[in-house]
């Protein structure tokens, strides 16, 4: 920036004559470029300057390939023309062939030994100039160390490098008396002014002192002129024919005090509008911190069983609708300063504040009207650039037009229709003078059934337009786009006045029918077939379908005179209104009793939709509970519902049952995935209902195991023993008549274990949470499975203890065993339950 300063007042100066002269520059190329760009902008005489540019290593060309101005930007135009002034001074390059050989070898042997891949670059002239340095002090060293038989001093071998000439890898090296080696430099200039690249023109070979021009090039120079080596009045401007005629003191004295009153008096009728604007850009009213936004969940979802569709979206109020019209999804809301308020999301990383943008938030704030959403300020802090507006909670009016629960009569719709038409009189003699997005879903209600008009204005601080998930919703949102404003590449994002007009007439159309937007009755065509129809203007052009029989012949005329194909014959707002004036002087009559009516028939319709929107809440709320109930325990699944933490709980005394299936893995290698699936799914039913009929508690199955527990987690005392005896004796049961889908031949044989004992209960994990049994018990209870016998019950003595005070079930001592983990256990076979006590 230094650099480009101290050159723009050289710009400056050079706007004399006797300054005009040849520029030496050396600098990086990215302030090059931009000093020249600099002066092409300046008002010069360009032909008669001349910039070398100082390149030595020729960055600027290895670069950008051989186009020194070129990088991609909006001033590539400029540069291009600009550098057209230039001539790039470097070293040359050596040509011999055994520069190119240590090239080719310094390459291989970088990537080989460093795996590092060197660029063709002029950068590698000074690896040769090292190589050269090296060879040419060893030459040196060798001649003096055979002169004198010993090591020499440094200054006698340096003064016989210095006068000396060899031939190199980077040609004929030459180094004069005082030991300066000669080189030889290339002047690079633009040949052709399509493709602005640039190439060797001229090489100055050092040892002959010869400027050599390159065969089948010129110099060029801009509109053919050489700049002069003197300027025409000379350096110093002492060339006297250059000297003009100078007014007296007097005449200059009188222009003076003439001009300075001229400009006080001019000055002095606008300086304080000028201030107190320059105030209020600076004051930036309009700004709102994100912190002072406190987001609600006030968008308005209404939710009904029929299908969803998209209504066109593309304002603040875009919404949701079902073919029935009842799902609407209004504005994105929030509070700011306790008030609701509407924010529309700007889909921009960052915001210049640049003085047009200040402008539009300015005009923004001053205008204001009661068919106009007020603009309460906007928010610039990333990532939540948006625009605060007042928020309309009735929603759209495409929203009301589609939705068929609310009736409008025609009273009801030329309020509407007249509350457009003055919102757009205002808007068009506002300073923000036309909408250019004017559509229903861009005309919102309050809640007094005011129509008004949003999205308006600040054309330059919103986004681009999106053009929508898919080719249906762009093509949509352009059906209120005039067929002017279509066939151009790039319409002006504010529109045009009469651009709004045409977007009025097909407002008319939805509202009159009520079929939405560009309704066609004989031929339904696609939003983009629409389009693209509109764009050719064939004759008769397309137009929306007018139904004498729904609406009146008057509004119908002023449908087609507001959509004609020349924008001339389009009446203006102002006139609209008269029309419609004209129309309509029935309607006047009792609408504050029409306006209360709908209120109260809107307040019915929400009442009734509230009751059956809760009606269902509660069912599936009944629903999720009772699923919750079948994974974890009762007292459990409460404290969960509740947010408590399930705290871990020991039991004295709890019976414990294992069961598997003896030969489930031969059986489940013979059968397919599916089978065992069925298989397993089929004896777990089966299962679930039998254990139903106890006190007890499954806690899980894996694969063929099935685990299910009594005493916990509600104790019930001494008769968690009896509960899982009898449940495994009906288990058992259950097995032996079981059959198997995909082999109703096999039996399926059961294997059960039960163990008594203490044990640890709790929760385990945030996501599927189980409820895990802990403890020895656990693993004895696993082990008695394990070491019994198919279709018998296998019990420890501890279970065999517990089961003596029912004095009701037939026991059989097996014997001591030799039980993994425990030792010599006595164990007991289950046989059955007495009828007695």
């Amino acid at each position: 920036m230094k650099v480009l300063q101290i050159y723009s007042c050289s710009f400056n100066k050079m706007k004399r004559p006797e300054r005009r002269s040849v520029m030496f520059v050396c600098c990086s190329p990215d302030v090059f470029r931009k000093l020249m760009i600099h002066f092409w902008e300046a008002d010069l005489p360009h032909h008669q300057f001349v910039f070398f540019y100082i390149d030595l290593f020729a960055e600027s060309l290895n670069s950008r390939q051989q186009q020194p101005w070129f990088r991609g930007d909006k001033d590539d135009a400029v540069a291009k023309k600009a550098f057209q002034c230039v001539k790039i001074l470097t070293y040359h390059e050596p040509q011999n062939a055994e520069y190119q050989r240590f090239v080719s070898d310094l390459k291989t042997d970088a990537l080989k030994m460093l795996n590092h891949s060197l660029d063709h670059s002029l950068m590698n002239i000074i690896a040769g100039g090292f190589y050269d340095g090296l060879m040419l002090y060893v030459h040196a060293l060798n001649e003096t160390m055979s002169a004198s038989g010993c090591r020499p001093p440094g200054k006698v071998v340096t003064k016989r490098m210095w006068n000396r000439t060899f031939h190199g890898v980077t040609g004929l090296v030459h180094l004069d008396e005082s030991g300066d080696r000669e080189t030889d430099f290339a002047l690079w200039d633009m040949m052709d002014t399509n493709s602005s690249t640039f190439q060797i023109v001229l090489v100055y070979n050092s040892l002959e002192k010869h400027l050599k021009v390159v065969l089948g090039t010129t110099v060029h120079w801009l509109q053919g002129n050489v700049p002069l080596d003197v300027p025409i009045c000379g350096f110093k401007n002492d060339n006297l024919q250059c000297h003009q005629k100078t007014i007296t003191i007097d005449q200059m004295v009188f222009l003076v005090v003439f001009f300075i009153l001229t400009m006080t008096l001019t000055v002095a009728v606008f300086i304080y509008r000028r201030m107190k604007l320059e105030k209020e850009l600076v004051a930036q009213l309009w700004r709102i911190s994100w912190d002072e936004v406190h987001l609600s969940n006030l968008d308005k979802v209404l939710r009904s069983g029929s299908k969803i569709t998209l209504s066109l979206k593309g304002s603040n109020y875009g919404s949701l609708l079902t073919g029935d019209g009842n799902l609407q999804i209004f504005a994105k809301t929030g509070y700011y300063k306790g008030n609701i308020v509407a924010i529309k999301y700007v889909n921009k990383k960052r915001i210049e504040l640049n003085r047009k943008v200040l402008f539009e938030l300015k005009h923004m704030r001053d205008v204001q009207n009661e068919h106009m959403t007020r603009f309460i300020g906007a928010c610039i802090d990333p990532p939540n650039i948006c625009i605060i507006t007042e928020y309309c909670p009735r929603g759209s009016l495409q929203d009301i037009l589609e939705n068929d629960s609310i009736t409008l009569d025609w009273m009801f719709r030329y309020s509407l229709i007249n509350d457009i038409v003055k919102g757009m009189v205002f808007l068009h003699n506002s300073v923000i003078s036309s909408h250019g997005k004017l559509k229903s879903s861009n005309c919102v209600v309050d809640n007094r059934f005011v129509l008004k008009i949003t999205d308006h204005g600040l054309s330059s601080f919103r986004s681009e337009g999106d053009s929508g998930n898919n080719a249906h919703t762009f093509y949509a949102r352009k059906l209120w786009m005039a067929p002017e404003l279509l066939r151009m590449e790039s319409p002006p994002p504010q529109g045009t006045q009469k651009g709004d007009v045409y977007s009025f007439g097909i407002i008319l159309q939805e509202v009159a029918l009520r079929r939405g937007a560009f309704y066609l009755e004989s031929d339904p065509l696609s939003p983009k077939e629409i389009v693209d129809r509109v764009i050719l203007g064939e004759w008769p052009c397309l137009r929306p379908t007018v139904d004498p029989q729904s609406h009146s012949p008057e509004l119908g005329q002023l449908m087609q005179r507001c959509w004609a194909e020349e924008p001339t014959e389009r009446p203006d707002f102002n006139h609209i209104r008269l029309l419609l004036r004209k129309h309509n002087k029935e309607s006047r009559r009792n609408i504050l009793d029409n306006l209360l009516s709908r209120m109260e028939q809107y307040a019915n319709n929400l009442e009734e939709l509230v009751e059956e929107r809760t009606q269902a809440y509660h069912e599936e709320k009944h629903k999720a509970e009772a699923l919750l109930y079948q994974i974890l325990p009762h007292s459990v699944a409460e404290q969960l519902k509740q947010g408590e933490m399930v705290q871990a709980e020991a039991f004295d005394s709890v019976t414990i049952y294992f069961s598997d299936i003896v030969g489930f893995t031969a059986l489940s290698a013979e059968s397919t995935p599916m089978e065992v699936v069925t298989l397993l799914n089929d004896l777990y039913t089966c299962f679930d209902a039998i254990i139903d009929n106890f006190d007890v508690y499954k806690v899980e199955t894996i694969g063929d195991a099935y685990m299910v527990v009594s005493g916990l987690p509600v104790r019930n005392g001494k008769l968690h023993g009896r509960e899982i005896a009898r449940m495994a004796l009906a288990l058992l049961g259950a097995v032996r008549t079981f059959k198997i889908r995909h082999r109703p031949e096999h039996q399926l044989k059961l294997r059960i274990g039960i163990h008594s004992g203490p044990v640890c209960a709790g929760v385990v994990g945030l996501k599927m949470p189980r409820y895990c049994l802990f403890g020895d018990t656990v693993n004895t209870s696993s082990r008695m499975e394990s070491t019994g016998e198919e279709l018998k019950i296998h019990v420890s003595a501890a279970t065999r203890d517990v089961l003596m005070d029912f004095n009701c079930f037939q026991l059989e001592l097996r014997g001591s065993m030799d039980i993994k983990g425990k030792g010599r256990m006595i164990t007991y076979w289950l046989l059955g339950e007495s009828n007695s006590q």
